[in-house]
């Protein structure tokens, strides 16, 4: 009995100091010397063109917090390139995108008609106007410029396009242009059109439409977007500006052929291709050369019929290059590659609802293979873009396992910026913490630091875990809480004369931990790595303070 007291004294007077020392040290000029309080990652955008306005919202939810901005399909032109506003506009879904925190700019197209978008580039004194009253008036975000298959002898007349509406919206509107990919760096035809240098300098962002490699009435069946032409679009569009400017734009959606070229490259949705091949038992290979997948299905003639944009299928063989969850993954791993601001889609609703499992993850940079489906990934991705917790590898971060010592040394090091800091050479080490061990620099930092000591003078006990209970207590001291009158949840395992009782109880009536189903909080259970996570996402604000 009187070793467990001791134990429990020298737990206590442990995580007492760790968050006194804290207290300490997050108190200096009242904010926290953190490494990045941000959780922003990166920007990602989906244009929205296809069904009834009605759904917009469940369109958008079923990304859940992926998408900073929104572009629907609001803004036409008619014949002399007036604006014409389209029936799909409607303010109960602007107010409530601006209610979730995502902006709502609509993209002004040309319908790939060249006469439409000449006389709209020729027009633009006019129609600059009518765009910026249309903007202010539906309390919109800004404009996603979508003007294609005008000839490059319009180059400067667009740039100076763009160049207007920057100047006469305000700096908070977004003004952004879709540009087509041009791999091989050519001015002539539409594709010169854009000069991306110049529409850079005086845009937001530009949106780099990688898709489209084949095309509708494309004769020869090809890939969407292979990787070396989405590469090389890349790579070119990076000569003429700054990557944090660029958006990677990808698609998802395929095309398809059939035997009797009816259909060549026809434009197929990712949800209806899912069907087809279910419907028709079709085939899939990868193609390893352009990193696309391809689909093989045959309608027979007694086969059921199914119509795509009002047109039915004729019986035959056709072949789809499209995109899967392999391909767009290889694409989004472009985004860290080259540094780019992020990524746009086309479009929202053509997306099979696994999409959003991984894209997030993949865009911000971290393959976490075990996270895409887990309860706690919006807390791990803003931990992770904060810096403050990694993976246990490249390829997972383990989410359920236990918060170890030393991945808690590392985490409170990255949190108060320390990381990277020399260690005294007269510093004592740890016994079980050799100098080739992970952790080993953080651990020493820690110590030095004052954050956390041994569990005795030469051991510190690295894959000892950390328990609910001493986490509450660290960081209810380290945020200065007190408990909360009449709101701190009573937990029938928690005792009120435990020693973790009142900081469990600040920390619950404060909002920052929960308990379990039947009114436990179970302070002895190890503290998971996820529950960590969420634990940092709810602190952050306060810690900000």
């Amino acid at each position: 009995m009187l070793l467990k007291i001791r134990r429990k004294l020298t737990k206590l007077a442990a995580v007492v100091s760790i968050a006194a020392l804290m207290t300490t040290w997050l108190s200096q000029d009242g904010q926290v010397k953190a490494e990045a309080i941000s959780a922003q990652g990166k920007f990602n955008m989906s244009y929205m063109y296809f069904g009834s306005p009605s759904t917009y919202v469940s369109q958008v939810n079923k990304s859940g917090q992926t998408l900073d901005v929104v572009s629907p399909s609001y803004f036409h032109l008619d014949s002399v390139g007036s604006l014409q506003l389209d029936d799909s506009l409607q303010a109960s879904f602007i107010t409530e995108m601006h209610a979730q925190g995502k902006k709502v700019v609509p993209f002004l197209s040309n319908d790939f008609d060249a006469a439409v978008g000449a006389a709209a580039i020729t027009n633009r004194d006019t129609l600059v106007d009518q765009l910026v009253q249309a903007i202010q008036s539906n309390n919109l975000d800004g404009i996603n410029m979508d003007i294609e298959n005008v000839d490059a002898a319009y180059r400067d007349q667009y740039t100076d396009f763009v160049k207007m509406l920057r100047d006469k919206l305000s700096s908070s509107k977004e003004v952004s242009v879709a540009v087509a990919a041009n791999p091989t760096g050519t001015t002539k035809s539409w594709i010169g059109l854009y000069d991306y240098k110049a529409l850079s300098a005086v845009s937001d962002y530009l949106m780099l439409m990688a898709y489209d490699e084949s095309y509708p009435g494309d004769p020869t069946p090809g890939p969407v977007a292979s990787m070396p032409f989405v590469e090389k679009s890349i790579q070119y569009a990076l000569t003429q500006m700054p990557s944090e400017k660029l958006v990677l734009g990808v698609p998802f959606y395929g095309r398809y052929w059939n035997q009797d070229a009816s259909f060549n490259g026809s434009g197929v949705s990712l949800q209806t291709l899912n069907k087809l091949m279910q419907t028709y038992q079709g085939t899939t290979r990868y193609d390893s050369a352009s990193q696309s997948p391809v689909a093989t299905f045959v309608i027979q003639p007694n086969d059921q019929e199914t119509t795509i944009s009002g047109k039915t299928l004729p019986a035959g063989t056709y072949t789809v290059w499209y995109e899967n969850e392999q391909s767009l993954k290889a694409k989004l791993q472009l985004v860290n590659k080259y540094k780019l601001k992020g990524t746009g889609s086309w479009s929202l609703n053509q997306e099979l609802a696994s999409t959003w499992d991984y894209y997030s993850l993949w865009v911000d940079g971290f393959y976490f293979a075990d996270m895409q489906k887990h309860w706690a990934q919006a807390d791990v991705l803003a931990a992770a873009n904060r810096g403050w917790m990694v993976g246990t590898s490249s390829s997972a971060f383990s989410p359920d396992t236990a918060l170890t010592r030393a991945q808690a040394a590392a985490i409170m090091v990255r949190v108060l910026g320390l990381s990277g800091e020399s260690v005294s050479a007269s510093a004592a080490g740890f016994k079980d913490v050799p100098a080739s061990h992970w952790a080993q620099q953080d651990i020493l930092i820690a110590k030095q630091h004052g954050l956390i000591q041994g569990i005795s003078d030469d051991r510190f006990a690295p894959d000892q875990s950390i328990t609910r209970e001493q986490m509450s207590v660290l960081l209810s001291r380290v945020l200065k809480l007190q408990p909360k009158s009449g709101t701190a949840a009573k937990f029938s395992d928690v005792p009120a004369d435990s020693w973790s009782a009142e900081a469990i109880a600040a920390m619950s009536s404060n909002g920052l931990v929960d308990g379990y189903a039947g009114g436990t909080f179970r302070p002895g259970a190890s503290l998971t790595r996820a529950e960590m996570a969420t634990l940092l996402s709810r602190v952050a604000p306060l810690l900000a303070k």
